[in-house]
């Protein structure tokens, strides 16, 4: 059933606390020691449910290989990189704790990892388990929402291809795009696909700009990817993703839910950990979603709560 989205009133976006945590964020030394703070915290909090951090993004580096970094992966780094591309400005910062921002291999190395970490406590008796927990309560509501299978779904800011390969294993007989502007992330997300049965194209574009045919997916996936955004930027992704969808095309979004009790309830410290590694995180969660699928072309979308800390929304084109 879809719900409602409360009002901001009280949210996370205009508390004191929020303010002052930004006035601490503002101080670029308190900014920099809240980064180091957030990493190690997560790879301590990673180790007590038994994803061990450091070994497992050293084992891709070496790709199993007797090596510290398989020379592999610069040639898969420069068969995805489109050169004439330029990053826009918004995209260069630091992200995640990492001044390189999504443009490295740390970090491309590193979020799988990362997101088990993060999403292990959304229930506390998933453990590890708690990040495939949560995209498979999206994909249920995307199931009981869609008329039928998708045919062609495109699956915006893909990253390494976690969200892309959960797609595929819902929709086995579907195409599937993904698309990022980090050709780290995708030289990752072509490694981890090798062991699947059927091929994804990747594609290096930005998800506000992918250069992809119009009205040429059924379904068009952005999960959770807009928490990294400035807000002009979230309605510009929207605008694409009614551009790319065929009449009666679906668009699906998945990420926090700014008014979720756990999000209030956060202490100051861990706020400020957490603004730290998200640039603009005010933004996102400032923005009126619903009103800006309106504007996008669609028509209202349904909100759902899939997890006590995300929200699903969904509209057809």
């Amino acid at each position: 059933m879809a719900v409602s989205s409360p009002t901001l009133t009280g949210s996370v976006a205009s508390t004191a606390i929020a303010r002052l945590v930004n006035g601490v964020l503002a101080i670029a030394p308190l900014a920099n020691f809240a980064k180091r703070q957030a990493r190690a915290m997560m790879i301590k909090r990673a180790a007590t449910m038994g994803v061990y951090w450091q070994q497992e993004s050293q084992n891709l580096r070496s790709r199993g290989e007797a090596i510290d970094f398989s020379p592999t992966w610069e040639a898969d780094l420069a068969h995805f990189t489109q050169a004439n591309l330029t990053y826009p400005d918004y995209y260069l910062t630091s992200f995640h704790a990492y001044e390189e921002g999504n443009l490295g291999w740390a970090p491309a190395m590193e979020v799988e990892v990362a997101a088990k970490t993060v999403h292990a406590k959304i229930w506390p008796e998933a453990g590890a388990a708690g990040d495939a927990k949560l995209r498979q309560s999206y994909h249920n509501i995307l199931q009981a929402q869609l008329p039928q299978p998708p045919q062609r779904i495109l699956d915006l800011g893909c990253s390494t291809g976690l969200s892309t390969f959960a797609l595929q294993a819902l929709y086995p007989e579907a195409h599937i795009t993904g698309v990022d502007l980090s050709p780290y992330y995708l030289a990752v997300a072509n490694y981890r696909s090798q062991p699947h049965n059927k091929p994804i194209q990747w594609v290096h574009a930005a998800a506000e700009d992918t250069g992809l045919a119009a009205r040429s997916f059924d379904l068009v996936s952005l999960c959770l990817v807009a928490h990294e955004l400035p807000a002009t930027v979230t309605k510009a992704v929207l605008r694409e993703a009614h551009r790319l969808l065929r009449p009666g095309g679906y668009f699906a979004f998945m990420d926090m839910n700014p008014h979720s009790e756990f999000l209030a309830k956060l202490p100051p410290y861990v706020l400020t950990l957490l603004k730290s590694t998200e640039p603009y995180l005010d933004q996102y969660f400032g923005l009126d979603l619903a009103q800006a699928f309106v504007e996008a072309g669609f028509e209202p979308p349904t909100t759902q709560f899939n997890s006590p800390r995300h929200r699903t929304l969904i509209a057809r084109r």
